[in-house]
C-alpha cells in the first residue's frame, strides 16, 4: 500500500510535560516547558539524567522496525494492540506527553503516514512522516517517525465568582490513536470536539517514539592466579550486573568465599546475603545505580566493591565504560 499523508486540522503549539494525568498536569502550565519521562521499559534505570534524543533512531530504521502485538489482560476478558519494536534487544518505545494550546487559527502541521494498515478492523500503524513548514508545530520537538497513541481535549471557560474571585470550568475528552490505520487514526482526532467561542482548548498527547537502548562497556580484570585472560563486554542500560555477566558467559561467583550471613560456603542466587558475587569497580562506578542502605552496610569495609545482584547498569539511561575486578578477594 502506498503511504498516504494528511495534515491535521486541529492547531497546537507543543510542551512536553511530566507524566501525569492530562487535566492534572495542564492545571497550571500555559508557558512553553520541556521535561523528560521516565522510560518505563528500562526497567531499573531510574530517571533519565541525560537527553534521551541522543538516542534517537534514523527514520530508515524507526520504519522498519516499527510492529504491533496484541496484548490479552490478564484479568479482564479484553485485549489490546500496542506499539513495540522488532529488535526489541538493541531498542525500545519510549513514551511522551506533549500538550499544547489550540490557536484560533491555523493547522497542527503534522504529516501522517500509513506503514501498515488495509484491515477490516481499522488496525494499523501510523506514523509521523514529517512537519509543515510554517505549521505551529515546525519547532515542536516532534519526529518523524514517531506514533500519536492518544489526543485528549482540555476545554476550560473562565468564569467570575462574585465580583473578583474566578474559578474555572473544565471538560476533557480523549480518543485513543496507537495502532490505528491512516483513516482510522484521522478519523479518530476528527471526532474531538471542534473550537468553542469562549472556551481555551489544550491538547494533550502521548506520543511513543522508538529510541536505541544505551550501551556500557564493561572491562573486566580476573585474578592472577585464576588463570582467565582480561575481557570486555558489551551490557544495555537496565541490565543487572550479575545477570548481565552470567550470561555471557562469565566466571563471577568466587568459591573461596564466605557468606556474610551464614559465614560459611555456598551463594545466595542473587538475594543481596552472601556478598560472594561482588566485585571491586576499578573505574565507572557513576554509571551504577546508587547502593541501598544493606549494601553499604555489607561492604563498609570495602567502599569500591559493589554486589553484582543489586547493581544496575546504565542508570540513569546513561552511556559509559566501566572496569570491575571479578572476585576481588583473590587480588
Amino acid at each position: 500500500m502506498m503511504p498516504r499523508r494528511c495534515e491535521s486540522a486541529f492547531p497546537f503549539f507543543l510542551v512536553t510535560i511530566l507524566g501525569l494525568s492530562p487535566v492534572a498536569a495542564l492545571s497550571s502550565l500555559y508557558g512553553k516547558t520541556t521535561r523528560n519521562i521516565a522510560t518505563q521499559v528500562l526497567q531499573g534505570t531510574g530517571p533519565p539524567t541525560v537527553d534521551l534524543n541522543q538516542y534517537n533512531l534514523p527514520l530508515n530504521v524507526i520504519e522498519k522496525d516499527w510492529t504491533a502485538n496484541f496484548v490479552q489482560k490478564s484479568i479482564e476478558n479484553e485485549a489490546s494492540v500496542q506499539l513495540r519494536a522488532k529488535n526489541f534487544v538493541e531498542h525500545y518505545v519510549d513514551t511522551l506527553i506533549v500538550s499544547f494550546p489550540r490557536k484560533e487559527n491555523g493547522g497542527l502541521g503534522i504529516q501522517l503516514v500509513e506503514l501498515a494498515g488495509g484491515r477490516d478492523d481499522g488496525i494499523g500503524i501510523t506514523t509521523v512522516s514529517g512537519l509543515v513548514e510554517g505549521g505551529s508545530a515546525e519547532e515542536s520537538g516532534i519526529n518523524p517517525g514517531d506514533c500519536l497513541a492518544s489526543v485528549s481535549l482540555v476545554r476550560r471557560k473562565q468564569q467570575k465568582a462574585g465580583d473578583s474571585a474566578i474559578s474555572e470550568k473544565e471538560e476533557e475528552y480523549s480518543v485513543t490513536t496507537e495502532c490505528l490505520s491512516y483513516d482510522k487514526t484521522v478519523e479518530a482526532v476528527q471526532s474531538l470536539p471542534a473550537p468553542k467561542p469562549g472556551f481555551d482548548d489544550t491538547f494533550v498527547l502521548k506520543v511513543k517514539r522508538l529510541r536505541r537502548r544505551p550501551k556500557v562497556k564493561v572491562n573486566l580484570q580476573y585474578p592472577p592466579e585464576q588463570g582467565e585472560e582480561d575481557t570486555t563486554i558489551e551490557m544495555y542500560a537496565g541490565e543487572n550486573l550479575r545477570q548481565g555477566m552470567l550470561v555471557r558467559g562469565v566466571k563471577l561467583n568466587d568459591p573461596l568465599a564466605k557468606r556474610f550471613d551464614t559465614k560459611q560456603g555456598g551463594n545466595c542466587g542473587a538475594g543481596g546475603l552472601c556478598r560472594t558475587c561482588s566485585v571491586a569497580v576499578v573505574t565507572g562506578g557513576d554509571v551504577l545505580n546508587p547502593q541501598r542502605l544493606a549494601e553499604k552496610q555489607m561492604l563498609q569495609d570495602d567502599p569500591r566493591w559493589r554486589l553484582a545482584c543489586k547493581a544496575i547498569v546504565g542508570y540513569g539511561m546513561k552511556e559509559g565504560e566501566m572496569t570491575v575486578r571479578v572476585n576481588p578477594r583473590q587480588w
